[in-house]
């Protein structure tokens, strides 16, 4: 099992550099990947390596690289919210899209193309999407808690209430809004990364960072999770304040993430899943195996996107809705026939 595992984590490592290699290349002028390996041995030191010309150059470091690696941040915070609230929740089909955390962060959005701080500022979309993701992560906590206990059932359908609330709030915004400033949400929506620039990647990153590495101090709790509330207690963990701790840091990292790329789908769903199937439940591995996960999957779907019907690109919510959905149903039928036995919450 061990020798799987690792086995796991390496292939996930080679086919990373290799899909980022591809993604470098790819693209409407195409870039020969030769020419982004020489960028980067330079860059690591290798002065002796002739750098690519300066088109290419310019082509690589301003155009593909903020897209790559907004792709890497948004896939492993989405994917590492996906594993904490699987295994806070001790639920498969739990995440932060599928919680309602997402569609705050969506609100948040709405309010800020329709105020016009979408286009004033690149510091006010983040921080709404922030704001609104904490907002439907402290109501569906406040409103599936009682007596200082929280119930999974109740957290599943406080999380659809307020989805749905969410939902009808960005919709009655989108009514009285400008046509263009619809036709800007709605592009939104379908979740994104082209276009995206440095200071889309570098203004999250002293938050997304921090939050994502504070997610990994929360292994052990994790794991304790996985045995059962009345276990943790017994055990001396604070329940309610681990609980309020990690919601908290997963609504932060996913409005920030969504903040890049707009709402993307399914992320926090398969990949903690898949890979919780593969090498076990066990946190200490998970969280920075699904992060890699993550990142992969949605760096994959944005290069499918962009090579699949040339010049014309499909954005990556598409993707990853088109392959996330038939996984969640499949999912669904599997969560009835066998239970949370079936998905590793032995």
């Amino acid at each position: 099992m061990r020798k799987r595992k690792i086995a796991v984590l390496l292939l996930l490592i080679v086919l990373l550099f290799i899909v980022v290699v591809l993604s470098a290349g790819s693209g409407a002028v195409r870039v020969p990947p030769v020419s982004f390996l020489r960028l980067l041995l330079h860059g690591l030191g290798f002065r002796s390596i002739e750098l690519p010309p300066e088109m290419q150059l310019n082509i690589i470091l301003h155009i593909r690289l903020p897209r790559i690696l907004a792709a890497l941040l948004v896939g492993s915070a989405l994917a590492l919210g996906g594993v904490a609230m699987q295994g806070l929740f001790r639920n498969p089909m739990a995440s932060p899209d599928i919680l309602g955390v997402s569609t705050g962060g969506s609100l948040g959005a709405v309010i800020a193309v329709n105020t016009g701080l979408f286009a004033l500022n690149v510091f006010f979309p983040p921080l709404l999407a922030i704001a609104g993701a904490l907002l439907a992560s402290g109501l569906i906590y406040l409103i599936s808690s009682y007596k200082g206990r929280t119930s999974l059932l109740f957290v599943v359908l406080a999380g659809l209430a307020i989805s749905s609330l969410f939902n009808g709030l960005v919709s009655a915004i989108l009514l009285f809004s400008q046509q263009y400033e619809v036709s800007q949400f709605i592009f939104w929506t379908m979740g994104g990364l082209e276009g995206r620039m440095w200071k889309h990647v570098l203004l999250p990153l002293p938050v997304l960072l921090p939050g994502m590495a504070v997610l990994f101090l929360f292994t052990r709790e994790l794991n304790i999770f996985a045995l059962g509330e009345e276990s943790a207690l017994s055990l001396g963990m604070h329940v309610e304040r681990t609980k309020r701790i990690i919601l908290a840091i997963t609504a932060v990292i996913t409005g920030m993430a969504i903040s890049i790329s707009g709402p993307v789908g399914f992320v926090g769903l398969l990949i903690p899943h898949l890979f919780r199937m593969l090498i076990g439940p066990d946190h200490r591995l998970l969280l920075p195996v699904s992060a890699i996960g993550g990142a992969l999957f949605l760096l994959t779907s944005d290069l499918i996107g962009r090579v699949l019907i040339p010049p014309f690109e499909i954005r990556v919510g598409i993707i990853t809705a088109v392959l996330g959905s038939p996984y969640f149903l499949y999912l669904i039928i599997r969560f009835q026939r066998k239970g949370l036995r079936g998905f590793g919450y032995d």
